[in-house]
């Protein structure tokens, strides 16, 4: 069967995994069920379309490191894909603030959530 035939759309897509460096990249694209064909988007993004289980997710790799480039990214990601409900941060958190309280290593996860003003991000 034709690969474009099946291709799906860019509201098929609702979670979103933006990648600091390609290492995390190549982790995400290995946990994929399917590699979907790129569709033709507005901004100059490259991403990799797949699917997790049940769900269909972009996930991208930033150009740089840098909040700034991350918020350039997303923020074109979301332009491209305006179904995504949920984004996530994939990398090795190396900037997550530590409190004597807490033993953040690597292989955790972090979860933040928006509340009042709060964007919610780390």
């Amino acid at each position: 069967m034709d690969q474009q035939s099946n291709q799906l759309s860019r509201e098929s897509y609702t979670v979103a995994c933006i990648c600091p460096m390609g290492v995390e990249l190549s982790a995400m694209e290995a946990m994929l069920d399917d590699i979907h064909p790129n569709i033709p988007l507005k901004s100059n993004g490259s991403y990799t379309l797949g699917r997790m289980g049940g769900h269909n997710v972009v996930v991208v790799v930033m150009p740089e490191i840098g909040n700034n480039v991350a918020a350039t990214v997303a923020t074109e990601l979301l332009d491209d894909f305006k179904s995504i409900r949920f984004g996530l941060l994939v990398g090795i958190g190396g900037g997550i603030p530590v409190e004597d309280e807490y033993d953040i290593r690597l292989g955790d996860v972090v979860v933040s959530k928006s509340t009042g003003t709060i964007g919610g991000v780390v």
